[in-house]
This record gives C-alpha cells, structure tokens and sequence, in this order.
C-alpha cells in the first residue's frame, strides 16, 4: 500500500509529486499514457500568465498569481526552461481600451505587480512588428514563458529521485473505497492500493471523480490548435502578444517560445470526444485572420509543425482543488484550464498541505536530491565542450542538425528518472526532431540510439504511443 496515489503525470500531477516527494511519504504516479505529460501538459500555449484575467476572488485568481510568483525559481530548482518576456493585451478601438482599463483594475485587486497601460507609440517602440491599428495595450511585466512538457517531465524525475514510483499504461478502470483505503484497478487488470488517491487527469478527471463521489462535476473538453514557425520568424515578438479576451478564452496569441520558435493559435472549440486533438483547415484559416490584426507579417511558410491540444473547462467556473466531501482521502485537483499551467506550483503546495495534513504526523526529510543538471551542448563554451568531449566521446557526435542535438544529451536523457523511450519521448526532452525538419534526417538515427541504450529491436520503438509503431520488419536478411 502507499500513501499517495496521483492519477495523471501532466503538470499538475507533477507538481504534487515533487513536493509530497520532499516529505516521508510513498508516492505512485499512474498515467494511461505511455510516457509523462502526454495530454494537455504536452499541447498548450506554454504561458506563465501574470493574473489579471482571473475574477477577483477565484481560486484562478488566487494560484494564478502565486504560480507566477513561484515560477522562475522553481524552473532553475529542476533545471526547466523559463523566459519572463512580459506580455501585452492589444486594443484596437475605444471600447477595447474600456476593457483594458477592466483587466488593470481587476489585475490590481488580484496583487499582479508591473502593469501599464500603454499608448500607440509606446507600444509600437516596445513591439515594432505589432499592426499600426493598434491604440493601447496592457503591459504586464512578469508574464513568461516556459516548456511545460520539459517542466512536468523534470518534476517527475525529481519525485522519482527523491523515492517516488511510476506506473505508465495504467488508466484507471475503477476505484473501490475500502475500510481506511482506496483500492485502484487499471484496464490490464493492475491493483493498486492506497491511503489517499489524488485525481489530476486533465480532461478525464469528471470520470475519475464519479468513480467514487456522488459530487459529481463535468469537464468539457475545449480544443485550440496551433502552428509553430520556424526560429527564422522569431524576431517577429520579443514576448507574448495577447488580443482582448473573451468569454472562449485569452484569444488568438502571437508569442515567442523558449527555445526561439513563433507559436500562433490558439481557437477554442468544445468537443465531446476526450481524445480529439485533430487539426483543421477552418481552424487554420480562422487562426491566420485573426492572427493578422496584432502582426500582420507573419510568413506562415516557415510553419514548422501543428498540433491540438486540450483544455480542461470544468461546469464549475473554477479550478476544484481539496478533498471530497463524500469520499474522505479522495483529493481533487481538477477544472485546470488555463491558467492552469501558471497555477500548478502554487496549487501543489496548497494542496500537498492538506493531504499530509489527512495523512498525520509526517516528517519532512533531511535530505531533498535535485536534478542532475542536463549538458546543452551547444549552449557551452569552446573549452566547455572541449572538455565534455574528452569525457564522453558521444558529445561529439552531432545527431539532430537542426537543433544541434548531440548523441550524448540524448543518451543522457534516456537513462534518466522517467526517461525518454520513445521518439517523440526523447524529443520532448532534449529536442532532437523539434527543427525544421521535424525528424526527417535524425528519426531514424534517435531510433538506432533508443534500441540500442534499452537493449530493444528497433521495432520495438514506437513513435509516441504505444501502439504508435514506425518499423513493421525487416525488408532483406
């Protein structure tokens, strides 16, 4: 039996996992997926939002601005990427300049420090490539921008370092209450047993929930796709660009990524499939147009990839964080639509207090492990990489072009705590397939070094999923 169970490795349950994983507690991650931070966590805008669009009062208001506050120290704690570029909301009429005005005063009420209302020329001197129809903006000094996959995934790796387990392929089919205990049953036939379980399944969290409490809520899976452009385009915006919101969303954004690239999109769409991340032509085109009222040189040829994701709108109105009125032990951390992503730090640290709190007298330990620092090859100095080299020979080894991706990083990332196994795995942890190409000259290379550091045949190697297969067999002996 363990202490804690946590349903779901995207963001929020990670976060929750790194901090319990500092107190004397057992830990088990389980994830229907085949690798961590495979739902929302993986296919999002990747904003730290400052916290002036929550209502006053929200717990959206409340982890929102905290989560900032938490962010860049707790990137540089598990070594994960994070920008603070700052973000502007643009308004291009008077009755836009009215709503800019709301979102200060209420970003006042929520404690968001370094706002402004800029004029035309201000921002035009900030932002150049922004469309000269703009009259004003809202400029919030502590929006960033981070990797949430690489967040959630160095999180994860952390837990695991400091004692926690993982458990993929695992979806969860059942939870029985028991006298004292939860027990979980997944679709292969898997028992698991716990004192208290955590449910932080992104869009399937009503599922988990009804599994075992009467206080039932609803998520509506809400789509937003999205196109990446190539590092050529990210001189168009230095930070993230924000149209005025509405009640679908933040908008379509035009923001830089942390690694150089231009992410434009998102649209907001209700679906009703959990597992409809399916890109299409009119959601495209509606991306584009309005895309082109805040820049209107975006050269839409440079796209390099698109994606979809899933936001997690719960019928609440509000993130549900706490424990269940009707199934003591059970903990909620759910409804996490943006900002979810900017809120899940200081959600778990809210969060992590009530369940030790359920659990009784539990000792934090004396000694937290933290993450080994990952090599950035490139990112070294002649003598730096030099010296690298002369250590582990596969740093000379140049495997992803694109992204200057050594075979070294990517050896260095499959032997980690909740390492890569998969291609997709590996590049969402040290990038190789995230450039221009996306895969077509390294994919095969990233095959051979999995196969070989898991001691598989390279058939065995899936892409993303697990029946995500890319080799069918030999073709000549």
């Amino acid at each position: 039996m363990v202490d804690v169970a946590i349903i779901g490795t995207g963001i929020m349950g990670s976060s929750l996992a790194y901090e319990l994983a500092k107190y004397q507690v057992s830990i088990l991650l389980l994830d229907k997926e085949h690798d961590v931070s495979n739902g929302t966590t993986k296919a999002n805008s990747a904003i730290v939002h400052a916290g002036y669009d929550a209502k006053e009062g929200s717990l959206m208001a409340k982890y929102n601005v905290w989560g900032n506050a938490l962010y860049e120290n707790l990137c540089k704690e598990v070594d994960a990427p994070y920008k603070r570029t700052g973000s502007y909301v643009l308004a291009f009429s008077e009755a836009d300049r009215k709503h800019l005005e709301m979102l200060y005063q209420r970003g006042l009420a929520n404690g968001v420090p370094d706002m402004k209302i800029l004029e035309r020329d201000e921002v035009l001197a900030k932002e150049p490539n922004i469309t000269t129809e703009v009259v004003a903006a809202l400029y919030a000094g502590t929006a960033g921008i981070t990797g949430p996959w690489e967040l959630a995934i160095k999180l994860v790796e952390n837990a695991m370092e400091n004692g926690a387990d993982l458990m993929l392929d695992a979806e969860v089919t059942k939870i029985e209450k028991m006298d004292g205990y939860y027990r979980i049953t997944t679709k292969d036939g898997k028992k698991v047993e716990a004192k208290t379980v955590v449910n932080a399944a992104g869009v399937y969290a009503d599922k988990i929930n009804n599994m075992v409490s009467s206080d039932s809520f609803k998520i509506i899976p809400r789509k937003g796709e999205y196109y990446i452009l190539d590092k050529v385009q990210g001189n168009l915006t230095n930070s993230v660009i924000f149209q005025c919101p509405n009640e679908m969303g933040k908008g379509i954004l035009v923001a830089q990524t942390v690694h150089g690239n231009i992410i434009v999109g998102p649209t907001a769409l209700d679906v009703n499939d959990k597992e409809d991340v399916s890109n299409t032509l009119g959601g495209f085109e509606s991306i584009r147009k309005a895309a082109s009222k805040s820049i209107k040189d975006i050269n839409y040829r440079d796209n390099i990839r698109n994606f979809a994701g899933l936001r997690a709108e719960a019928d609440t109105g509000d993130f549900i964080l706490g424990e269940s009125k009707d199934a003591k032990g059970f903990f909620n951390m759910a409804g996490t639509k943006s900002p979810g992503l900017t809120s899940a730090p200081a959600m778990a640290l809210d969060l992590s207090k009530m369940i030790l709190e359920y659990l009784g007298k539990v000792e934090k330990k004396a000694e937290h492990i933290k993450n080994k620092k990952h090599p950035h090859f490139m990112d070294l100095s002649p003598e730096e990489k030099a010296a690298l080299i002369a250590k582990d020979s596969r740093y000379g080894r140049i495997i992803c072009r694109c992204e200057n991706i050594t075979e070294g990083e990517i050896v260095d990332t499959i032997h980690r705590k909740a390492g890569g196994r998969t291609i997709d795995g590996i590049k969402r942890r040290c990038r190789p397939g995230a450039g221009r190409c996306q895969g077509g000259f390294c994919g095969p290379r990233v095959l051979e070094i999995l196969a070989r550091e898991l001691e598989v045949k390279p058939d065995e190697i899936v892409q993303d999923k697990k029946t995500g297969y890319i080799l069918t067999g030999e073709t000549k002996r």
